[in-house]
């Protein structure tokens, strides 16, 4: 095992709840899962012209290669529903890995941290419910630190555990 991988999950189409349910059931196929954050209600970031998202993070421990995870998680989403019709716009299911243990991988399909969740108040905020003191390999900095180093703005609301 390579350690912990965190991921970060998000849906705008449908039942938004189900989605990340259903999501994270599916994930047991990819891995084990050790954590699920709390869900949040987050306005789109990027492409605000859309319905708002349910995200939530999820720690997983798997045997899978960044790549072939990636390959695993992108199946999944398309098992679930997603359609890519614009790159930011809604979706059913949206699976990101956010830290794969220690590594960095910076790869032409795959950049692992992911490149933005340092500025992303929607990553942070659910990651930082499991992963408070985890550590961004390429930052040196904990999820808690990057959170506490966000500007306002990217309204986000804690929904339940």
């Amino acid at each position: 095992m390579d350690g912990i991988v965190y991921l970060s999950l998000g849906s705008n189409l449908g039942d938004r709840d189900r989605n990340l349910r259903d999501a994270i059931r599916a994930l047991e196929g990819v891995g084990r899962v050790q954590a699920v954050s709390s869900f949040y209600e987050t306005e789109p970031v990027d492409f605000a012209d859309q319905a708002w998202f349910l995200n939530c993070a999820v720690a997983i421990e798997s045997a899978l290669s960044p790549e072939r995870m990636m390959a695993e998680l992108l199946c999944l989403e398309r098992k679930l529903g997603r359609e890519r019709t614009h790159g930011k716009g809604p979706r059913t299911i949206d699976i990101d890995i956010l830290l794969f243990g220690e590594r960095i991988v910076d790869g032409p399909d795959l950049k692992v941290p992911h490149p933005a969740m340092h500025r992303r108040r929607f990553v942070l905020a659910p990651l930082a419910d499991i992963a408070a003191e985890a550590r961004h390999p390429a930052m040196n900095r904990t999820v808690k630190q990057l959170l506490a180093e966000l500007p306002e703005g990217q309204v986000v609301r804690r929904l339940r555990g």
